[in-house]
C-alpha cells in the first residue's frame, strides 16, 4: 500500500499511476481539485489495484491524523509513503506577506513532517518502510522568484537526511529532487524563456511526470534497498551535485 500527498495531478498523478503499474494500491491525498482527484482515482483503479482518493490538507495535523486512521482501518497498513504536496508562488521576496511565507512553508516543509510524524510509528512497529519526499531542484541553485519555496524545498533534503539516520536500518528515507518538470506549475513566461531553459538543459528538453515518477518507484523497490539519506536529481543534467 503506497500513500501519495498531492496525488490528483501533475509530478503526484504520475507517481501514482507508475507505483499502480508496479502493483501497489494507491491511498491518493489531494486537497483541491476534485474532478482531477476523480480521474486519477479512475485511471489508478484501471491498473487492477485498490485504490481511495481522500482530501486532506497535509498542514492540518488533525485532517492527516484522520487520513491515517481510516487507511489503516481500511488497508491495515501503509509500505510506502510519497510526499509530493507542495505549492508555490511566483512573487518576489519583498513582494510576498508573512502569511505567502508561512503557508508555502506549513504545505511543502511541515506538512511532511506531519504526514511522516503521522506514519512512521506504524512502520517503526511493522520494521519496514520507504520514504521518498519530492524536493527541486531549487534547493540547491535558489531562484529569483519565490524564495519560500526555495527555502522549503531545500529544508526537505535536511529533513530527509535526519529522518534517514533516525529510521536506519528498517526504513529506506530518500528525496527526488525534480528541475523543469511539464505540469500545470510550470510557468514559462514566453518563447525565449523556453528556449533559454532548454538551452540550460544538457538533455535538451523539458522532464515529464514519468521521468519523477520512476525514479519514486525506483526508491520504493526492493532495488533500493542500500540506499537511504540520498537526494537523487532528476533534471536531465540541469544541475549537476
Amino acid at each position: 500500500m503506497a500513500l501519495v500527498t498531492g496525488a490528483s495531478r501533475g509530478i503526484g498523478r504520475g507517481i501514482a499511476l507508475e507505483l499502480a503499474e508496479c502493483g501497489a494500491d494507491i491511498i491518493g491525498i489531494y486537497e483541491g481539485n476534485e474532478e482531477s482527484a476523480a480521474q486519477t482515482h479512475e485511471d489508478v483503479t484501471k491498473k487492477g489495484v485498490l485504490a481511495s482518493f481522500m482530501r486532506c490538507d497535509v498542514a492540518n495535523e488533525e485532517a492527516v491524523l484522520a487520513v491515517r486512521d481510516k487507511t489503516l482501518a481500511d488497508f491495515g497498513k501503509v509500505d510506502l509513503l510519497v510526499n509530493n504536496a507542495g505549492i508555490h508562488q511566483h512573487l518576489k521576496s519583498w513582494e510576498l506577506s508573512l502569511g505567502d511565507w508561512q503557508r508555502v512553508i506549513d504545505v511543502n516543509l511541515t506538512g511532511i513532517f506531519i504526514v511522516c510524524k503521522a506514519l512512521i510509528p506504524h512502520m517503526k512497529e511493522r520494521g519496514s518502510g520507504r520514504i521518498v519526499n519530492i524536493s527541486s531542484c531549487v534547493a540547491y541553485t535558489g531562484t529569483d522568484h519565490e524564495v519560500h519555496y526555495a527555502a522549503s524545498k531545500s529544508g526537505i533534503l535536511a529533513l530527509t537526511k535526519s529522518l534517514a539516520l533516525e529510521l536506519a536500518p528498517d526504513i529506506n528515507v530518500n528525496a527526488v529532487a525534480p528541475g523543469y518538470t511539464d505540469t500545470d506549475m510550470l510557468v514559462l513566461g514566453s518563447s525565449n524563456e523556453a528556449k533559454a531553459v532548454l538551452n540550460n538543459i544538457p538533455k535538451g528538453r523539458i522532464g515529464l511526470p514519468e521521468d519523477i515518477a520512476k525514479a519514486v518507484a525506483f526508491l520504493c523497490s526492493d532495488d533500493s534497498d542500500y540506499i537511504t539519506g540520498q537526494i537523487l536529481n532528476v533534471n536531465g543534467g540541469l544541475v549537476m551535485i
